[in-house]
C-alpha cells in the first residue's frame, strides 16, 4: 500500500511562550498603538526597529504593516512616481507589481534563468531599452542572484535597487545580509515568512533622506522623535510638510509577538535548511525530476522547495501533482493555466501588461513549489521525498 504523510503544509509552529506574554502585556496595557505610551517610555514597536537594524547591520530600520506596504512604502521613498518603469523579475508573487502598480508606476518584466534569478542579459537589455532607473528586485522563493554582478549592472546604468526580501530573512550573500546590497530592504513577518506576526514588515536602509521619507509616509503624524533605529530629527525639516501620510505602521502587539522570534531567527534558519536539505537529497536523481542548483555564495533559508519537471506535458504534470495531493504532499505548479492561490505568474496580472518572456514561460511551466514549515520532522520530509519520488517514477514508467 502506498504510503501517506498526514502533516499540514499550512501548519505554523505556536508562538513562543515569552512572545504570548508580552503580547498579553500590551493588551493589558490598552496601549497598542506605537504612539500611545506615557512619556519616556520606549515602545514595543520602537524596540523591535533597534533590534533588527542591529540584526541585518543597517542605520536605520522601520516596522510597518506588511511587506507589501513595504515594497510600496520603499518605492515612493527612492522617488518612483506616477508613470515611471519599474524594473522587477519576471517570476515573483502579486505583491510585487502590485506595488509598483500601487504608487502609479508601470512594471518592466525581466526573464528568469534556470537558477530562478534574474537574467542579468535581460535586465541590461530592458535597462538600455526602456530608461528605467529602478529595480524592484525580488529574492523570489530565497533563491538570490550574484548581488556582486547585479550591483555593478545597476550601479554602472544608475539604476536604484530596493531588494524584496520576503523570502530571504536570515539569508545573505557572500556574507552581506539579504537587504542590505540595495538602498533599500524590504522584509515580510505574514505568517508563511521567517518570523511570524500575521502579518508585518520592515524597511531598512542606511540613507537619511529615504528613510526620513518612509518613517513620514507610514504614517508618524510628526512623532518621528519617538523612533529610535531612524534619522535625527534634522532629516525631516525639508520633507515633513510635503510628504503624505500613507498610514501602514506596525502596532505594539505585533511587535511584542515578533520581537522574541527575532531572537530565535538564527536557529530556525538551520532547522529550515536542515528540512531542505533532506527534500534534495531523497528526489536527487529522480526520473522527472531536476534539482534547483544553489550557488555557493548563496546562504539561504530553506522555508521551501522547489523543483522542475521540465520533460513532461503539462497534462503529466498535473497528473503527478494530483497524484502527490492524493497522498498528502501538497504541491504547486507554476505552470498552470490559472492562477491558484500563490502560483500566479507575470502574465495572470492584467493590470501590468508584458511582452512574452520565453525563458521565463518555458522554466514556469515545469516548476513545482513546495512550503517547509518547521512543524515537519525530519523523518516527515524522508516521507514527503519518497512519495515525490515514487509518483515521479510513476509517470516515468508511463512512457
Amino acid at each position: 500500500m502506498d504510503e501517506v504523510f498526514k502533516g499540514s503544509f499550512t501548519q505554523q509552529e505556536p508562538i513562543p511562550e515569552d512572545a504570548i506574554q508580552a503580547a498579553v502585556e500590551v493588551m493589558r496595557s490598552g496601549r497598542l498603538h506605537r504612539y500611545n505610551v506615557s512619556k519616556d517610555e520606549i515602545d514595543q514597536t520602537a524596540s523591535l526597529e533597534v533590534e533588527f537594524s542591529k540584526l541585518v547591520g543597517s542605520k536605520y530600520a522601520l516596522a510597518v504593516a506588511s511587506g507589501g506596504y513595504a515594497l510600496g512604502c520603499a518605492l515612493r521613498a527612492v522617488g518612483v512616481q506616477a508613470g515611471d518603469l519599474v524594473l522587477s523579475n519576471g517570476f515573483t508573487l502579486a505583491p510585487v507589481p502590485g506595488a509598483i502598480s500601487g504608487v502609479g508606476a508601470r512594471p518592466i518584466f525581466v526573464d528568469t534563468m534556470e537558477n530562478l534569478t534574474i537574467d542579468f542579459s535581460d535586465l541590461e537589455l530592458k535597462i538600455n531599452k526602456t530608461g528605467a532607473k529602478t529595480l524592484l528586485l525580488s529574492h523570489m522563493r530565497g533563491h538570490i542572484c550574484d548581488m556582486d554582478s547585479l550591483m555593478e549592472i545597476c550601479n554602472r546604468n544608475n539604476v536604484v535597487v530596493v531588494e524584496d526580501c520576503a523570502h530571504t530573512m536570515g539569508a545573505s550573500w557572500r556574507g552581506v545580509v539579504s537587504g542590505r546590497h540595495g538602498i533599500v530592504g524590504c522584509y515580510s513577518c505574514q505568517t508563511y515568512k521567517h518570523i511570524n506576526s500575521g502579518e508585518g514588515g520592515f524597511l531598512v536602509s542606511d540613507d537619511e533622506k529615504i528613510m526620513a521619507k518612509a518613517v513620514i509616509l507610514s504614517g508618524s503624524y510628526m512623532l518621528y522623535g519617538r523612533h529610535k533605529a531612524a534619522p535625527s530629527e534634522v532629516a525631516y525639516d525639508q520633507i515633513k510638510l510635503y510628504t503624505p501620510n500613507i498610514s501602514g505602521r506596525m502596532d505594539n502587539l505585533r511587535a511584542a509577538i515578533l520581537r522574541p522570534q527575532l531572537e530565535r531567527l538564527s536557529d530556525r534558519v538551520n532547522d529550515w535548511n536542515d528540512r531542505y536539505k533532506v527534500i534534495e537529497s531523497s528526489i536527487r536523481n529522480t526520473p522527472n525530476i531536476k534539482v534547483i542548483e544553489r550557488e555557493v555564495d548563496e546562504h539561504f533559508v530553506g522555508s521551501s522547495f522547489q523543483f522542475a519537471m521540465p520533460k513532461l506535458e503539462r497534462k503529466k504534470i498535473e497528473k503527478f501533482v494530483h497524484a502527490c495531493g492524493e497522498r498528502g504532499v501538497e504541491l504547486k505548479w507554476f505552470g498552470a493555466p490559472e492562477p491558484k492561490a500563490f502560483t500566479s505568474r507575470y502574465d495572470s496580472w492584467a493590470y501590468a501588461v508584458s511582452e512574452r518572456l520565453e525563458r521565463t514561460d518555458k522554466i514556469l511551466a515545469g516548476l513545482i513549489d513546495m512550503r517547509l514549515p518547521l512543524t515537519f520532522s525530519l523523518k516527515d520530509c524522508q516521507l514527503i521525498g519518497r512519495i515525490i519520488c515514487n509518483e515521479a517514477i510513476k509517470i516515468k514508467l508511463e512512457n
